[in-house]
């Protein structure tokens, strides 16, 4: 024990990155065991579209989306969900899928439908990166 708090004040900085670390991934763990939403990988998001009747709302802002969006998905960007939060009520009992660049703003969309009712929430992963690092279709809008 002696030598253990004589590492940590020899090397205090070390010592307080190997904390700050720490924190971070226990903070990680307990987050993703309390989430409500389910997290797919590309892969997996790719067998839930084929099972059918997945509602895939891509919630980047209309520049972003333009320029590369998974085939039916609509467009309504995270800034927007809660005033258009009823244009997806017919969708409440099928599971939706929420996509953004990275998986960041989709987390945030998701929390909102969860608060609004909705049950049956995905997030993809890694959002449209990993998507298209995967070599899966994307359409674009013409113009």
């Amino acid at each position: 024990m002696d030598r253990i708090i004589e590492f940590a004040s020899n090397h205090y900085i070390l010592t307080l990155a190997f904390g700050v670390v720490l924190f971070l991934l226990i903070q990680d763990v307990v987050e993703s065991l309390t989430r409500k939403f389910k997290v797919l990988s590309p892969l997996l998001t790719v067998a839930k579209m084929n099972q059918g009747d997945l509602v895939i709302i891509d919630v980047r802002e209309p520049v972003e989306y333009a320029k590369g969006f998974i085939d039916g998905a609509r467009n309504i960007p995270v800034g927007k969900l809660d005033l258009q939060v009823d244009s997806l009520a017919e969708f409440k009992d099928k599971p939706l899928l929420l996509v953004c660049q990275t998986g960041t703003r989709s987390s945030t969309a998701c929390k909102t439908l969860l608060k609004k009712g909705f049950a049956d929430i995905y997030q993809l992963s890694g959002g449209m990166d990993a998507w298209q690092e995967h070599k899966y279709p994307v359409q674009r809008r013409p113009g």
